[in-house]
């Protein structure tokens, strides 16, 4: 495994990220798709085994669910010191005014809620789930800048949201003495690139990591355009993400053509290329078959030709923003 830096920090992060939101009990939260302890831990072995030393996961995943079986998991196979966990915050976890969002009050409440769960002292990194739009970004900086005072968080994240809302947020730590953002987690594939448009040069110009989410389009970049999964089958966000332009399938097939020359899967194609740009720190996987870990660890490997490049992005067109909220 490759390992690189993480943005303006001191973390030495492995090249591929493992995504945690596969894994939690389907009854709870939206996930109807996401697989139990029992069969999730497997994964999150391999992935420890190939080296991996990040997992991210969100405290909205299956309702908390995730977080408890990656804490358990963590703590049963590795030393605590050795590996980064990285959780999200904002998203609804109860009714109520302060069930959900970036409020000081909702912020102090999940943190604890959160190392609970994943049974550690601290946080390595801790992100906004999104932009509130309900609360003053300063209440958030101070919030989070406070949990890392505490001892709480080691570094706090951001997630998709515009680039103007980011520097934003930059702006107002710095104004305030207050710690600021160092990574984003934006949406970026080959069917969605909009986030080259500002989000990447940005984050270059502050050195921020950047680890994508969804590199691989939920899977629409590893099979056949038209091919169901249980997960397709009752993932209403994914449908919202993907499909929509005619575009979209011929990019796909842009990755099946690489791929078939190349005689390796399309899965390893889609994700050489999100990690062939400079911006891209470590990329965010999800496993859910022993494959998906051994083609993500072969794809920090291959490198790309110009024309295979050129084959991939030709089809692209622009899309309208998706995800940020």
């Amino acid at each position: 495994m490759k390992y690189v830096p993480f943005g303006n920090t001191g973390l030495s992060i492995s090249a591929i990220t493992l995504g945690c939101m596969s894994y939690g009990e389907s009854g709870k939260g939206t996930h109807a798709w996401s697989m139990d302890e029992a069969t999730s831990r497997p994964f999150i072995e391999q992935a420890l085994e190939a080296g991996i030393n990040c997992f991210d996961t969100a405290n909205v995943y299956s309702l908390g669910s995730s977080e408890e079986i990656i804490g358990r998991a963590l703590a049963d196979m590795t030393n605590r010191e050795d590996v980064i966990i990285a959780t999200k915050v904002r998203g609804r976890m109860r009714e109520g005014r302060f069930g959900e969002g970036l409020s000081r009050k909702a912020i102090m409440h999940e943190v604890d809620e959160s190392l609970r769960r994943l049974g550690t002292d601290y946080i390595d990194l801790y992100q906004i789930h999104r932009w509130d739009h309900r609360t003053p970004i300063e209440e958030t900086m101070e919030a989070l800048h406070d949990l890392i005072k505490m001892g709480k968080v080691l570094h706090i994240g951001a997630s998709s949201m515009y680039a103007w809302q980011f520097s934003k947020a930059q702006y107002v730590a710095d104004a305030n003495g207050w710690t600021r953002f160092v990574s984003m987690q934006p949406h970026y594939n080959l069917i969605n690139r909009e986030e080259e448009r500002e989000m990447l040069p940005l984050c270059v110009d502050m050195n921020i990591a950047v680890i994508p989410w969804s590199p691989m389009a939920r899977g629409k970049l590893t099979r056949a355009w038209d091919e169901s999964t249980n997960r397709t089958e009752s993932d209403e966000f994914g449908r919202y993400l993907y499909g929509m332009e005619e575009s979209d399938r011929a990019v796909a097939d842009a990755v099946a053509a690489v791929a078939e020359g190349r005689g390796v899967p399309r899965a390893q194609v889609a994700l050489a290329w999100v990690l062939r740009n400079p911006a891209v720190t470590s990329p965010i996987i999800g496993a859910t078959k022993p494959h998906h870990i051994d083609d993500a660890v072969a794809a920090v490997e291959l490198e790309l030709t110009d024309d295979e490049v050129k084959t991939l992005e030709d089809p692209y067109v622009p899309h309208p923003i998706v995800g940020f909220a």
